[in-house]
């Protein structure tokens, strides 16, 4: 996924569809500017960017978020949420119409790619990404997403028999222009 072949939209079949529009520089810093639309009751499960800020502003329709461990929040439009780098949480349209946000993620590093992979995943299997694209996705760029609702014990144990299995069986050759990890990008 080439960042500089923007815009383009993913959408995961589950509700979701995301546009990154374009990336640009602010203060030295690069930004992925992102629009997305959800659909009532859709949203992504809690999750974690442990790099990346995510900032949106709803511009129609009604959003409810929670960092784990606090209490549910809602807004409407005009509201604007951000979400920390290292901070787990999720989101999903809490309105019985179209939720419209438009907002930012700094810095982009692996998102457009990581993303762009895991809806594709996502619709291909039914709602939830595939169990090799997710096990790959979830190693490869594991220092930069955490996805909290698989058990540890699955992402740990099972897991890498899961990518043993999977780079047997060749699953992994649709990945072989994925980039480089983020602790690889860093050195």
């Amino acid at each position: 996924m080439n960042i500089n072949n923007l815009p383009i939209t993913i959408e995961n079949g589950a509700g979701e569809k995301l546009t990154f529009l374009r990336v640009y520089l602010k203060d030295g810093q690069e930004y992925v500017e992102v629009e997305n639309e959800v659909q009532p009751g859709a949203g992504p499960p809690m999750h974690v960017h442990y790099e990346q800020d995510e900032c949106m502003t709803v511009v129609k329709g009604k959003i409810g978020y929670q960092e784990l461990g606090n209490e549910k929040k809602y807004a409407e439009a005009g509201a604007t949420i951000l979400f920390k780098a290292g901070i787990p949480h999720k989101f999903w349209n809490a309105g019985d119409s179209v939720l419209l946000c438009k907002g930012y993620a700094t810095p982009v590093y692996n998102l457009v790619y990581f993303l762009s992979e895991l809806f594709k995943s996502t619709q291909a299997n039914g709602k939830r990404p595939g169990i090799f694209d997710a096990a790959f996705l979830l190693n490869r760029y594991k220092s930069e997403f955490g996805m909290l609702e698989i058990p540890p014990f699955v992402q740990k144990r099972i897991f890498p028999i899961i990518l043993l299995i999977g780079k047997i069986k060749g699953r992994y050759k649709k990945f072989k222009d994925a980039p480089f990890p983020l602790q690889l990008q860093k050195q």
